[in-house]
Parts: structure tokens; C-alpha cells; sequence
């Protein structure tokens, strides 16, 4: 039902910024929390943040907490992932993934939760 595309990820230093974003197809959009992951080769996808419908409860791991920030703009059908003071281990392909039906956060960090996945997009942070 819905098509999510990400764009947004590149090589840049430890310290920098990217700014990462998922445009979304479907009508309901708005309906719908939206998450990002990311996976890095040999490991399993791991959760990075989500958003609820309309912008409300964001929540972060740990390993990104006051680093990086979810936001959406249901206008444009897009959410953003927006990454500060980035390090080495942030490197990954991250993905940006829907989840219709949900309520409450802790659920949120599971990938099986979600419905709709983009293609990712590679961010390669060095040192």
C-alpha cells in the first residue's frame, strides 16, 4: 500500500551532519507512525527512532539520544532523520518503515512491527 523512498545518505566525517529523508506514497499518510533503522553489515537491523501520526511521541536508542532528531511533514508525505555529532559506528544502511495500527513506544523498536519498508540509504561515517 504505501512506497517509501530515502534519500539523504553519503560519506561525511566523524562530527558531521546529514540530514536523511523518506518520501511516502499513499493517501493515509498521516495515519501512520513512521520509524527509522539501520543495519550495518554482519548485524541484525536495529532501531533508531520513530515518530507517532501527526508528529506526536518521538523516541530515540539510546545510541542516538541527543544526537539525532525524527520529524515529519505530513504535507509533503515526508519524515526526515535528521543526525548531529555523527561517529564511525553510526555507519549503516538506514531505512525509513511505516507502521499503521499502532499505538505505544516500547513496540516501535521491533522491525517485525512494521508493515512497509524503503529501499535504504547508505551513510558511511569515517574517521
Amino acid at each position: 500500500q504505501e512506497r517509501l523512498v530515502e534519500s539523504g545518505g553519503r560519506l561525511v566525517q566523524s562530527g558531521g551532519s546529514l540530514r536523511l529523508s523518506c518520501a511516502a506514497s499513499g493517501r493515509t499518510f498521516s495515519s501512520y507512525a513512521m520509524g527509522w533503522f539501520r543495519q550495518a553489515p554482519g548485524k541484525e537491523r536495529e532501531f533508531v527512532a520513530r515518530i507517532g501520526w501527526n508528529g506526536e511521541s518521538t523516541y530515540y536508542a539510546d545510541s542516538v539520544k541527543g544526537r539525532f532528531t525524527i520529524s515529519r511533514d505530513n504535507a509533503k508525505n515526508t519524515v526526515y532523520l535528521q543526525m548531529n555529532s555523527l561517529k564511525p559506528e553510526d555507519s549503516a544502511v538506514y531505512y525509513c518503515a511505516v507502521r499503521r495500527f499502532a499505538s505505544g513506544v516500547v513496540a516501535s523498536r521491533t522491525p517485525a512491527n512494521y508493515d512497509y519498508w524503503g529501499q535504504g540509504t547508505q551513510v558511511t561515517v569515517s574517521s
